[in-house]
C-alpha cells in the first residue's frame, strides 16, 4: 500500500493539551470539527492523556465492563458513551491519545484507508524503539506478539474525521483487567513499558508520531505548546 507519495503536501497543527477529562477533550473535538468543515482551520492533531476512563464505541455495551458501578466510583474511573467506532477501551495517564481533525475529502473520502494510516504512523513510531509491531487481518489496531499496544476508533462528520487512536505508552494496565478491552478478553493488552522493561517519556513519544504523521500523511505540522481550556 502507497501512504503519501500520491497525498497532496498540506499544513496541518499539532496542539498539545497535557491531560484533560474526557468530556473536555470532546467538547474541544466538536468545535474544531465544525470549524475544521466550515474551512475556518487546517487539519488538526490534537494530542494528550486523559484522566482515567472508559469509553464505548458504537460497536460496544456496558457488558463489557466486568467491574460493577460501585467499583468503577470507587476506583475514580468515568464513563463515557461515544459515537466513535469500536467497543469498550480505556483512557488514562500514560496513555498517549491522538485526536486527528482531518479533512477526509484529501484523504480519497475513504474511512477505512484513514485508519490503516493511522495504524502506519503507530507502526512507525514503535519502530523507533525497535519494537516490531504489525497489524492483524480483520482486526483494527496496532499489535505486538498477538497483544494490543495501540487501538483506534474515529467517527465521521461531513468527513471531517475525530476521535483517533490511543498508544499505550506507560499506563495503568491493570485498569484494562476491568473491561473486556474491545472484545478481546482480558490479557490481550500490552504498553511500550512493558515491552521494553523501562519508562519512556510519553513527550518524546509523542514527537515521534507527529513526526511519523508528517511523513505518512505527506504534512507540514505547526506544533503549539500546552493550551488551556
Amino acid at each position: 500500500m502507497k501512504f503519501n507519495s500520491e497525498l497532496k503536501n498540506g499544513p496541518c497543527r499539532a496542539l498539545r493539551l497535557g491531560r484533560l477529562e474526557y468530556g473536555t477533550a470532546y467538547s474541544v473535538q466538536e468545535d474544531l470539527v465544525d470549524k475544521r468543515i466550515k474551512g475556518e482551520i487546517e487539519d488538526t492533531l490534537i494530542c494528550l492523556e486523559h484522566d482515567p476512563v472508559f469509553t464505548i464505541g458504537r460497536g460496544g455495551s456496558r457488558e463489557n465492563i466486568l467491574i460493577t458501578e460501585e467499583e468503577r466510583i470507587r476506583e475514580n474511573i468515568g464513563l463515557w458513551e461515544t459515537n466513535r467506532g469500536g467497543a469498550v477501551t480505556y483512557h488514562g495517564p500514560g496513555q498517549l491519545v491522538v485526536y486527528p481533525i482531518f479533512d477526509l475529502n484529501c484523504y480519497g473520502r475513504d474511512a477505512h484507508r484513514f485508519i490503516r494510516l493511522l495504524e502506519e504512523v503507530t507502526i512507525r513510531t514503535l519502530t523507533e524503539y525497535e519494537i516490531g509491531a504489525c497489524r492483524i487481518q480483520g482486526l483494527t489496531g496496532v499489535w505486538v506478539d498477538q497483544k494490543k499496544v495501540a487501538s483506534i476508533g474515529i467517527g465521521v462528520k461531513k468527513w471531517v474525521s475525530f476521535h483517533g487512536l490511543s498508544l499505550n505508552v506507560a499506563p495503568d494496565m491493570k485498569h484494562f483487567s476491568y473491561i473486556n478491552p474491545c472484545g478481546l478478553g482480558k490479557g490481550k493488552m500490552t504498553s511500550m513499558k512493558k515491552l521494553l522493561g523501562k519508562d519512556i517519556s510519553i513527550d518524546e513519544v509523542m514527537e515521534k508520531l507527529i513526526h511519523h504523521f508528517c511523513e505518512v500523511f505527506n504534512l507540514t505540522v505547526n506544533v503549539r505548546g500546552t493550551v488551556s481550556f
